[in-house]
C-alpha cells in the first residue's frame, strides 16, 4: 500500500505545472514571487497545487522583509524610531529586515516607479514595510503587483480609502485636537498653527487643532511654509504671523522640529517662551531637549513600527486575513512651554506687544 504522505513529498513543480498547464519555469515563478506573472495564471498555479495538497508557502523559506524609507532623511528621528520598533519585533519572531532608502517624485505614473531592485524580488522579500512619506499612487502599484505590504498611515499623500490595504496610523488628529483644548484651558483665545499643510502629517494635526477650536467658537489661523525643513517651516512661520502684528499668546507647531524653529523665530523677535507666548509641539521626537522644556503630544514611533510588522506577518502567513487599519492613541506631555493667563485677554494689546517685538 502506498504511503500517502510519500506519494505528496514527490509531487514537486513538474506535477503543479501539468496541473495548471504551464511551464515548470512559470510554477517556478509563482514559487519566488515574480511580479511578471499574470495574476490568472498566478491563481491557477496556486489553485493547481492546492488540489495536488502542496503547500507552497513551506517551500519558501525566506524570513526577510524590507523596510522601505521614503522621501525622508535616513537620519530622522521619528522614523528611526519606527525602524527600531520594526526590527525588534523582527527579531523576536525569527524574522529578518533588510533597510532600503528610496526616492521618488510625488507625482508619478504606476509604470514609472522605480522601486530598489530587492523589494521587488520575492524570493528575496515575503513583504514590504512602507515609512517615510509615500504617495498613494505606490500603495496602488504595490497591489496591483500582489507585493504583501503595510504603510505608516500618517504620511501617505493623498486619501487612503477604506480597507484596501494594512495601515497603522498615530492619531494626530486626536493629538492636535488635545493640544489646542490644553492651550484653551489655560485661556489662551489666539492660538496659531504653525506648518506646512501640503504635507500630510501636518494637515492631519492641524485638522485636530480647528476641530477644537471651532469647537470652543474660536477662529483656526494658521502661518504655512512651503518648505520640506521642518525648523525653517517653524522659523519663517512665526516671524511670518508676527510680521503681520497679528494677535497671538499661543503656537502650536505641527511637529517637534518645527517648534525648534519657532523657539528660533521668536526669539529673533525678542520674545521669551512662556512668558510672551506658549508654545507647543507635536511628536515628542526633541522637545525634552529645548529649553524651556517643550510641551508636545507624544506619539509611540516603536509600537508602530512594532504594529506595522505584525499586521505584515500575519498577511503573509494568511494573504485571506481582511485588511486592517489600525490607530494607535497619542498623549499630551506637559512641561515648561505654556503658561495659564492670569487675565483675559485682549486682543489690542497682545498685537500691541507684537507689534513692538517685530
Amino acid at each position: 500500500m502506498t504511503d500517502p504522505q510519500f506519494k505528496k513529498s514527490k509531487l514537486g513543480l513538474r506535477e503543479i505545472a501539468s496541473a495548471a498547464g504551464v511551464s515548470i519555469a512559470t510554477v517556478s515563478r509563482v514559487l519566488n514571487g515574480n511580479s511578471r506573472v499574470d495574476s490568472a495564471i498566478r491563481k491557477s498555479v496556486l489553485a493547481a497545487a492546492a488540489e495536488l495538497d502542496v503547500d507552497l508557502s513551506q517551500r519558501n523559506k525566506t524570513k526577510t522583509l524590507a523596510f522601505l524609507l521614503s522621501n525622508r532623511p535616513m537620519q530622522h528621528a521619528f522614523h528611526s524610531a519606527v525602524l527600531l520598533g520594526a526590527e525588534a519585533y523582527c527579531t523576536s519572531r525569527g524574522w529578518e529586515m533588510i533597510f532600503q532608502a528610496s526616492n521618488y517624485p510625488q507625482q508619478v505614473l504606476g509604470k514609472e516607479f522605480h522601486l530598489p531592485k530587492v523589494v521587488q524580488r520575492h524570493d528575496i522579500v515575503r513583504g514590504v514595510i512602507l515609512a517615510g512619506t509615500n504617495s498613494a499612487d505606490l500603495l496602488e502599484f504595490l497591489a496591483r503587483r500582489e507585493v504583501p505590504f503595510v504603510v505608516l498611515g500618517n504620511n501617505v499623500l493623498g486619501e487612503v480609502e477604506g480597507p484596501q490595504y494594512d495601515v497603522v496610523f498615530s492619531d494626530d488628529i486626536q493629538g492636535g485636537r488635545d493640544a489646542t483644548r490644553y492651550l484653551i484651558s489655560l485661556g489662551h483665545r489666539h492660538i496659531w498653527f504653525v506648518g506646512n499643510l501640503r504635507l500630510p502629517w501636518f494637515a492631519r494635526y492641524y485638522e485636530g487643532y480647528r476641530r477644537a477650536m471651532e469647537e470652543a467658537a474660536l477662529t483656526p489661523r494658521y502661518s504655512s511654509v512651503d518648505s520640506e525643513d521642518e525648523t525653517d517651516i517653524g522659523y519663517l512661520g512665526a516671524k511670518s504671523l508676527l510680521a503681520k502684528g497679528e494677535p497671538v499668546t499661543a503656537i502650536l507647531a505641527g511637529n517637534d522640529p518645527t517648534a525648534h524653529g519657532v523657539y528660533k523665530g521668536l526669539r529673533d523677535c525678542g520674545l521669551e517662551i512662556p512668558s510672551d507666548i506658549s508654545v507647543v509641539g507635536c511628536d515628542d521626537t526633541v522637545g525634552s531637549w529645548l529649553y524651556p522644556a517643550l510641551t508636545t503630544i507624544r506619539e509611540f514611533p516603536e509600537q508602530l513600527g512594532r504594529q506595522m510588522v505584525e499586521l505584515l506577518v500575519n498577511r503573509i502567513t494568511d494573504p485571506s486575513l481582511p485588511r486592517q487599519q489600525i490607530t494607535l492613541p497619542t498623549e499630551l506631555i506637559k512641561r515648561d512651554s505654556c503658561r495659564a493667563l492670569s487675565i483675559p485677554e485682549d486682543s489690542s494689546s497682545s498685537a500691541a506687544l507684537l507689534g513692538s517685538a517685530v
